[in-house]
């Protein structure tokens, strides 16, 4: 385990939903990938992120999904594709991403708390 924070530590992380309006492979990326377009509402806007979560998802079932994502990182490049936001997922037993997921739908940019 790592070690404690403090609340106003984790409310500097901006966890928010939003909808994958865009999903395409990403085959130049070093470790398979999918690149995803996230609506996060009028306020934040679409953002692009590189998802390696390709054991388990094809990119076409991806779009009108929901998703968690950082939203306040700085942009990274990965390769040809500059990721804006880091999608959230957990390792199953193999080490391949399943989505981190919400059961009931919620606004686009909404925060978690």
């Amino acid at each position: 385990m790592s070690e404690t924070i403090s609340f106003d530590d984790f409310m500097k992380v901006e966890i928010r939903a939003g909808t994958v309006v865009e999903a395409e492979p990403f085959p130049e990326a070093r470790k398979p990938a999918i690149k995803l377009v996230i609506d996060f509402g009028p306020d934040i806007g679409e953002k692009k992120s590189s998802a390696q979560i390709t054991a388990h998802y094809e990119p076409e079932a991806l779009v009108g999904r929901q998703v968690i994502a950082v939203t306040n990182f700085p942009p990274r490049q990965i390769g040809p594709f500059m990721s804006q936001v880091l999608t959230l997922g957990f390792a199953d037993d193999n080490g391949d991403i399943v989505l981190a997921q919400i059961d009931k739908p919620v606004p686009n940019g909404e925060r978690l708390m």
